[in-house]
């Protein structure tokens, strides 16, 4: 990587700025899981998210290149999303990043619920 990782131009930020959306990181690991899908199919899978939200998500991901968004002419139209390369290569920090999850979550919500009641 070289160089100072945090600096005002360091590329790493990009990942960090990307990653930064819960949603973002949500809806990347769903259609890592579950290939393409019409938005419909992922608003059933992703608990939580309104319509809106998921637009605004699938939006951000494809402006990052990490979805790709495919039109079908037929009638009614038919929009599915895919993850491209780059979101696909996200899936391994993503995953990474919900092991630790899953190891630490209550040590965080602890600590958040200590700070709360101070």
């Amino acid at each position: 990587m070289g160089g100072d990782v945090f600096a005002a131009d360091c590329r790493a930020r990009i990942a960090f700025e990307v990653l930064a959306n819960r949603w973002d990181s949500v809806v990347v690991h769903v259609l890592g899981e579950q290939g393409p899908m019409r938005p419909r199919a992922m608003l059933a899978r992703i608990g939580g998210i309104s319509p809106k939200v998921l637009n605004e998500a699938l939006r951000r991901l494809e402006y990052n290149g990490l979805v790709e968004r495919h039109r079908y002419a037929e009638a009614p139209p038919r929009v599915d999303y895919t993850l491209t390369e780059a979101g696909t290569a996200l899936l391994d920090p993503i995953r990474a990043l919900g092991s630790w999850a899953a190891t630490h979550a209550d040590t965080v919500l602890a600590a958040q619920a200590r700070f709360d009641g101070a």
